[in-house]
């Protein structure tokens, strides 16, 4: 194997990404590189590393055992080089670097999870931080988290990811919703009783879909989605019930067009965590932004 000089980490860039996007075809979009030039690249690491790195073709992109190696170590590899930066920055009374940070979505209307209020807090003038921010369901960023693809994620997790730290920060209320137009929505909650909610299209959250049945005793899902949004969309167009946090619902519920369902009865609260990997628990900037968080 040849020695690996500066142009590599480069070129392990374009392999994590081609990795990351599952095949070309994405990586092409994230790159805004043509086929052929990711091809070259990926034939050029391949050479340096004196193996072949994956199996592709039209319709199949796999690692090998070699590429699988380097894809883990070269994750490793840039966690070591982003924490090279922080130190160095560090000792000279500044944060720099990039953090990698993901969130569930339908939060942005919560004073407490809402992350912009955080960002407002922790971006100081002695603060040099490149925000790489991205949105997924609790299951993938608690899976990024621990693979080291994510420094810090927040949601409602498992709290089961090994090596990871789970920090409490609020518990947010769910409600049961319909729109207008939905036969429930007129209907007083005395005389809404579980036949009728049995009856109703139900619309789930896809990484929850028992959780939500149970939660109601419903038989059947009608709908699914990932993202609070399409929830939203979902119960506003006036045919299916489902749970929304009550500070994104309150916007419709306060016009008219959505109202909450026997809140006594099917209201809940998740508990939302800040999580990061015990190991990057020292970071400079992990501290800051759970400083960030909770001040």
């Amino acid at each position: 194997m040849r020695r690996l000089d500066n142009i590599d980490l480069r070129l392990l860039r374009v392999f994590m990404t081609l990795v990351d996007a599952g095949g070309f075809a994405g990586a092409q979009i994230a790159l805004n590189l043509s086929q052929s030039t990711l091809s070259t690249h990926l034939a050029d690491l391949e050479k340096r590393l004196g193996g072949q790195l994956c199996i592709r073709g039209r319709k199949a992109f796999r690692l090998t055992d070699l590429g699988q190696a380097t894809y883990e170590a070269a994750t490793r590899l840039f966690i070591d080089v982003e924490n090279f930066g922080h130190r160095v920055a560090a000792a000279n009374g500044r944060l720099t670097g990039r953090l990698r940070l993901g969130i569930v979505d339908g939060v942005i209307t919560s004073r407490e999870l809402g992350l912009q209020h955080t960002l407002n807090r922790l971006m100081q003038p002695d603060i040099d931080v490149v925000i790489d921010l991205t949105q997924a369901t609790p299951l993938e960023l608690e899976k990024a988290v621990a693979e080291g693809r994510r420094d810090a994620v927040i949601g409602p997790f498992s709290q089961q990811a090994p090596g990871i730290v789970y920090r409490s920060l609020y518990r947010e209320l769910n409600e049961l919703y319909c729109g207008k137009g939905h036969p429930l929505f007129d209907r007083p909650d005395r005389l809404i009783d579980q036949s009728d909610i049995e009856r109703a299209n139900l619309s789930v959250r896809a990484y929850r879909q028992l959780d939500d049945l149970y939660r109601i005793g419903h038989s059947k899902v009608s709908a699914s989605v990932h993202q609070m949004e399409a929830q939203a969309m979902l119960i506003l167009s006036g045919h299916y019930i489902g749970f929304l946090p009550k500070h994104m619902a309150e916007i419709w519920s306060n016009a008219g067009q959505m109202r909450a369902i026997k809140p006594g009865r099917f209201g809940f609260h998740s508990q939302h965590f800040l999580a990061f990997r015990q190991s990057e628990a020292d970071r400079p900037i992990i501290r800051a932004l759970l400083a960030a968080l909770v001040s």
